[in-house]
């Protein structure tokens, strides 16, 4: 029988134990997002899927909210965040510390992420507001753009839906811890 397993069956770290424990070279920066509920929801696919860091940009809500609390059920305690005053800062400080910075964005010259190499390499990822995605200055600062194939009538996936996308294409194609 496929027995639903219950939560004490599922062996998860302690938060402590996530904290103490290997994240991928992968930081997440968001570009001045609106919906608290899309940011609880990137902090947990950022603990699902082990990332070194989120960096909130711009207007993007922070925690404590009672409203990203619900969503990333407690998530926004794991995963380490950080606040900067402006994307473009976000990225010039990952560039800084030896991070490819990409945005996720459709541009001219976009790159379709399952065709896209990030093997061994220490990467930032920024993902853009609701309507207005990444501004076009966060874009210049960046490495290249990274576009997910899309086969529908919509511009664009969801946000929080983007993150988990990128990540996991991005995992399965490389083992980093």
């Amino acid at each position: 029988m496929n027995k639903k397993l219950k939560l004490e069956e599922l062996n998860r770290l302690s938060i402590s134990e996530y904290n103490n424990s290997k994240k991928d070279p992968i930081i997440i920066i968001l570009d001045n997002i609106r919906s608290l509920n899309n940011v609880g929801s990137i902090f947990r696919t950022c603990d699902g899927f082990a990332v070194e860091k989120l960096i909130l940009c711009g207007f993007t809500p922070q925690p404590p909210h009672r409203e990203i609390r619900k969503t990333a059920i407690g998530a926004s305690e794991s995963v380490n965040w950080e606040y900067a005053k402006t994307t473009n800062q976000a990225i010039e400080s990952c560039k800084f510390q030896g991070y490819d910075c990409f945005a996720v964005e459709q541009t001219k010259n976009s790159v379709f992420l399952n065709k896209i190499n990030l093997e061994n390499k220490k990467i930032a990822l920024i993902f853009g507001n609701e309507v207005d995605g990444v501004s076009q200055d966060s874009i210049d600062l960046c490495k290249g753009a990274i576009e997910v194939p899309q086969w529908g009538t919509k511009h664009s996936f969801n946000v929080s839906v983007s993150v988990g996308i990128v990540l996991w294409e991005i995992k399965k194609s490389i083992t980093l811890i």
